[in-house]
């Protein structure tokens, strides 16, 4: 056995794995065209292969973080690896847009057993004083895989086909896994009792919410689907409830809520991502259905706001520590709400591809600016024995943020398409651009969709605004300094 001198080599470890998984999304952005003509399907199915693997990834997340406090963060971190490289390789298997959805479920699921324990581990094993560096490091790889992720995508895509932006993951995974099982510190476990019934009520309430947003418009937003909507709605009012009653250790400890920085972290990470998810689909539809960009140049359209992203997030991290928690975070959200508009004003079908830079660039410091510094916020003050349960609250939130984006920004292009006279199908079976007689309605329904996000980016511009200062290093409890891992 060994002690952990340095924890910066196990979040090291498990960045690699976190990378995959946003590698993973930012890749599928670019390859939703080619998946649609390649299987002979349309816009509606196709939004599935993303807003199936969001649902699987966002229902177990308040379970997947309770697990990682009881098993340890390391165990489950490597079986939802083995489960998410697996059903990478099914992706690239698939023959029919049925199979690919079903494989992305997987991919989610073991997503949602991944994703909350980084986070647990940071809180765990960084004082409190060093975890917006941490953060820092870890907001630094998520613009390195936008990054990529697009840039990979669009030359796989382009290459040996839109299979191969998930084979990729099954090399990348096996590495991941090794470094994760030599450098991860096996943390001190602690006993909970699981709540059965509060898993059941949060997983259906969660599924039956994000389900009935996701289908709605399939459905014409029928009577049956409000109906769908409104039961989930009350089951997880009912869990909440029931969770205020449980004495011993509920599954959504609402103590955590007391803190107010962590609930306002959580209003601002649910903005974010609705944001980020709802700007790429109208965003790479827009780049490949109605300019004609290969994967690869749509992909490189956006490079800019990833390599920007990449190079201030370790600056902002070191900022994090010593600001005032409100101001980085505020600036970002009014800065990525004003680049989508901007980016939706200049939106035409011939404009000059030097005209988006300056838009995608503020993209980019709003990235760095939000990631991060919303994550060290909301643990800041969280004491170690809640971090699994306080990742996998904020992790939730997030992933349901991303899949009402999904469901939300699909639902508004179909209807803003059907406002000029298409049909949501319309570009179906195309190659390339859209028919001239098309391309310009297609283009102003695109633009009009992208002022979605950035009236939501709104609301966290106003929850950044109420942070409190943080409370001092010597007020909050130790981390853990001397941690045991297996021997390499």
């Amino acid at each position: 056995m060994e002690k952990v001198l340095n924890p910066w080599r196990a979040l090291g470890a498990l960045c690699l794995g976190f990378f995959m998984i946003l590698l993973d999304m930012t890749i599928v952005s670019v390859a939703n065209v080619a998946i649609m003509n390649d299987l002979r399907t349309d816009i509606n199915n196709v939004i599935w292969v993303t807003s199936a693997y969001l649902l699987a990834y966002a229902v177990p997340l308040l379970i997947t973080g309770r697990l990682g406090d009881r098993f340890g963060p390391k165990n489950i971190y490597l079986g939802g690896l083995v489960l998410f490289t697996i059903a990478s390789l099914f992706c690239g298997l698939s023959q029919n847009i049925e199979m690919l959805i079903t494989a992305r479920v997987f991919q989610g699921f073991g997503a949602a057993m991944m994703t909350p324990q980084p986070m647990a581990v940071i809180t765990r094993i960084f004082p409190p004083d060093k975890r917006g560096a941490a953060m820092g490091l870890w907001g630094s790889v998520a613009g390195v895989a936008s990054l990529v992720g697009p840039i990979a995508g669009g030359l796989l895509v382009d290459g040996p086909g839109w299979q191969w932006i998930f084979y990729v993951n099954v090399p990348v995974g096996l590495i991941a896994f090794g470094m994760a099982w030599i450098f991860v510190p096996a943390l001190e476990t602690h006993e909970h009792r699981f709540d059965f019934l509060g898993i059941a009520l949060s997983a259906i309430g969660l599924f039956c919410l994000v389900f009935g947003l996701q289908e709605g418009n399939n459905y014409d937003w029928s009577a049956g689907i409000w109906l769908l909507i409104a039961f989930g709605v009350a089951v997880l009012i009912a869990f909440i409830w029931y969770q205020s009653r449980v004495k011993t250790e509920p599954l959504l400890p609402l103590s955590l809520f007391k803190e107010r920085n962590f609930s306002l972290a959580n209003v601002g990470i649910t903005a974010m991502a609705f944001a980020i998810t709802a700007m790429f689909l109208p965003a790479m539809f827009y780049a490949q259905a109605v300019r004609g960009f290969s994967p690869t140049k749509s992909a490189f359209l956006f490079a800019p706001m990833a390599i920007v992203t990449g190079v201030l997030a370790p600056f902002v991290g070191k900022l994090v520590d010593k600001t005032h928690p409100r101001i980085i975070p505020a600036v970002g959200f009014a800065s990525f709400s004003i680049s989508l508009v901007w980016f939706a004003a200049v939106m035409q079908t011939d404009t000059e591809i030097w005209k988006y830079m300056a838009p995608i660039v503020l993209m980019g410091v709003g990235n760095a600016c939000i990631w991060a510094p919303l994550a060290a916020t909301a643990t800041h003050d969280l004491p170690p024995m809640q971090a699994g349960a306080g990742a996998g609250v904020y992790n939730t939130t997030r992933q349901v943020g991303s899949v009402l984006g999904s469901a939300a920004v699909a639902a508004l292009i179909v209807s803003r398409l059907s406002a000029h006279g298409i049909d949501g199908g319309a570009a179906e079976g195309q190659t390339g651009a859209l028919p001239p007689f098309v391309r310009e309605a297609f283009n102003s329904a695109l633009a009009e969709s992208l002022l979605l996000p950035a009236g939501v980016l709104v609301i966290g511009f106003i929850a950044s605004m109420l942070f409190a200062s943080t409370r001092r290093p010597q007020e909050l409890p130790k981390p853990v300094e001397d941690v045991a891992v297996p021997a390499a």
